[in-house]
Order: structure tokens, then sequence, then C-alpha cells
């Protein structure tokens, strides 16, 4: 399940698919007749969608920011990468230290085909692009890519922004989240998110079914099914919360609840 950003195979088209339904929605250009289809009608039924995609993108860049500053984490594996959309966590991370070292990975041949943006990273650091789906844990962390651009005896930051909500229930999204962590040494770190409709009920769950009139899954967990993801890690505070309570800035300031569906946190492994 794992592939190099060498000669992807060409996406379907004909059929919406989340990454690039996520980039309409938040006004990007990479996507097709079904993506937008299917973010109109996301946004019809939950006119707040833009933005609490745009507060889960901040989010991961204040994570990634207090990582590559406060923690000294300069190594990165970021899974469900989607398409690129500045800045990008490598940009974030070396803006910060320029040795940073990042993996991107991402089942979608489209991201793929627009992954060479994400491979000019700083002339200190190194950043790589793997094909390979959340769902093959043992895959990712065996890989090539991952093998030489990361040292896994070293602490390293596991991204998992704003994918496991597309895990079915029969995934094991806990269990592959774990056996992730598990490869990871002490120190480390996991910053995850996670859809819920615990702030937007009836929204929610309108669009959760417009997702799947269109054949993708969107798994809507709650306060306690999303701190299960970061069980026997240490979390940072403020916990698990809604992602733009999350460190927030000044941008965060009146950003209503009710408008964001996204739950996040960062936690540290013993």
């Amino acid at each position: 399940m794992t592939q190099d950003c060498e000669n992807p195979s060409p996406p379907d088209t004909s059929i919406a698919h989340p990454a690039r339904v996520y980039d309409y929605i938040l006004g990007g250009t990479t996507h097709h007749a079904a993506d937008r289809a299917a973010g109109r009608a996301m946004r019809e039924v939950w006119p707040s969608l833009p933005l609490s995609m745009r507060q889960n993108r901040a989010f991961m860049h204040r994570a990634v920011t207090h990582l590559a500053r406060a923690e000294g984490i300069r190594q990165y594996l970021d899974i469900g990468t989607g398409i690129p959309t500045r800045p990008s966590l490598h940009e974030v991370a070396q803006g910060i230290a320029p040795e940073s070292r990042v993996v991107y990975v991402d089942n979608d041949p489209t991201v793929l085909t627009h992954a060479r943006p994400l491979l000019l990273g700083s002339a200190q650091g190194h950043t790589r692009f793997l094909r390979a789906d959340l769902r093959d844990p043992a895959g990712i962390i065996a890989s090539p890519e991952v093998r030489a651009t990361l040292d896994l005896a070293r602490p390293t930051a596991l991204s998992v922004i704003a994918v496991v909500p597309f895990l079915k229930d029969a995934d094991d999204p806990y269990g592959t989240v774990r056996r992730l962590v598990d490869a990871l040494p002490s120190g480390s770190f996991l910053a995850l998110t996670t859809a819920t409709g615990d702030s937007a009920p009836r929204q929610m769950t309108a669009v959760a079914q417009e997702y799947a009139r269109r054949g993708m899954t969107l798994r809507l967990r709650s306060y306690e099914r999303t701190c299960a993801f970061f069980a026997g890690l240490d979390l940072l505070d403020p916990g698990v919360v809604l992602v733009h309570h999350w460190r927030p800035g000044d941008a965060q300031r009146d950003v209503p609840d009710y408008g964001v569906a996204m739950y996040g946190g960062v936690a540290r492994k013993p």
C-alpha cells in the first residue's frame, strides 16, 4: 500500500474525494465537478463548515509552532496531508527550525499529483512524500521514505489532522493510531483532530449524510471517543477541546463554538 511520488495512477474524478472536497470548501483550485457538487451541498446544510475547516487548519499551525519552538521537535510524520495549502506543515516547522525533517503521507492520487510544492523544503531540512494509507501503519513505518528521512530513535511528532473521521469503525481507528504511536520513541507527540457532532449536532449529522450519499465516510465522534485516541499519553494543556480553544490566538477570540465541529489535542508519549 506504499508508493513513492513517481508515476501516480490517475484519480477517478467522477467521484467526490474528501481531500478535494476539503480543498473546494477552503477556496482552493484542485477539485472537480463531483467535489464541487458535494461541497456546495454540505455548505448548504451547514454554512459554518468553511469556518470549521479553517479553524482546523489553524490548529495545525499552532500545534506545530508549539512543537517546534517549545518542545524542540525536529521530525514530523504527517498522515492525511490533503491538497497542499500554504503554509504547509513543513513551512511552519522549518520556518522555526530549518533543519526539520518531514514525511507527508496520503493515499489520494490527486494529492500525489500536487506533491511537488510539498517537497520544496529548506536547504537544511528534508521533505518527502509517501503515497500510503493510514490503515497500513506497518507499511508506513517500514517504508523507505520514512526510514531514509526520519530517525525513529529520536522524538517525532505524528500529525493526524482531520483524517480519522474518514475511517470506519471496522478500520480500527484507535488501534491504527496506537500502532503508529507505538512505533515512536518516548518524548514523541501525537497531534490529532477529528469531526464531532457535539457542538452542532443537527448540522453535522446532515453534513455526514451528504458525505454518505456520495460514497464517503464521515464518522462523528464525541468528546469521550476523541479522548480515547490519546489514551496512555500525556495531554498538553488545555487537553482535548474544540480546535479554536487550543492555545488560541487573536483570530480565535470571537469564533463561536457552534461554528466549529472539530476536536483536537496534542499529547506527549511518556
